[in-house]
C-alpha cells in the first residue's frame, strides 16, 4: 500500500482532534443532501466543523456512523464502528501482544476517499491505526 496515502489518512483521521460542535442551520445544504441520499436511514445526526470540512455522525442500523464531507458535499472520510473481531487477524495479535487483559474502548473501519482502509482501536487513551492487512501504522492520544 501505498504510504503516502496511510499518512494522508491518518493526517485526516487526527484532524478529528480539532472539531467543533456546530449546529445543522450552518452547514451547507449541499453537504446535507450528500448524507441523505447516500445514508437515508440515518438517525441521530449531529455535526462538527472540523478546519473548511464538516463531519457528521449518527446511527445506522444502531451501529456508529460517521462521514467527513468537504464544503462541495463530496465524501472525504468515512468511519464505521466494528467489532474486535472484525479486525483483521494481524491487527488482533498486535491487540494481544501489546494490550493483553487491556479492554478495547472502541474499534472503527475507516475508509479514505481514495479508498485506502484504515482500522482504528482505541485502548489506554491511545488510538491505534492499522493499514488493510492490519499491520500497525501508528500510535496517538485520545483526545
Amino acid at each position: 500500500m501505498n504510504k503516502s496515502i496511510i499518512v494522508i489518512a491518518l493526517i485526516m483521521v487526527s484532524l478529528v482532534t480539532f472539531a467543533q460542535k456546530t449546529k445543522e442551520q450552518n452547514v451547507p445544504q449541499v453537504i446535507k443532501n450528500t448524507l441523505l441520499q447516500k445514508f437515508p436511514k440515518a438517525t441521530e445526526i449531529k455535526w462538527d466543523k472540523e478546519g473548511k470540512n464538516f463531519e457528521s455522525s449518527f446511527d445506522l442500523n444502531n451501529v456508529d456512523n460517521s462521514v467527513v464531507f468537504n464544503q462541495d458535499g463530496k465524501i472525504v472520510e468515512t468511519e464505521i464502528e466494528i467489532k474486535v473481531s472484525q479486525l483483521p487477524k494481524n491487527a488482533i495479535q498486535y491487540l494481544n501482544d501489546h494490550y493483553k487483559n487491556q479492554k478495547v474502548k472502541e474499534v472503527a473501519k475507516i475508509v479514505t476517499e481514495k479508498g485506502s482502509l484504515i482500522y482504528e482501536a482505541e485502548i489506554k487513551g491511545k488510538d491505534l491505526f492499522f493499514d488493510e492487512n492490519g499491520n500497525f501504522i501508528k500510535r496517538d492520544k485520545v483526545s
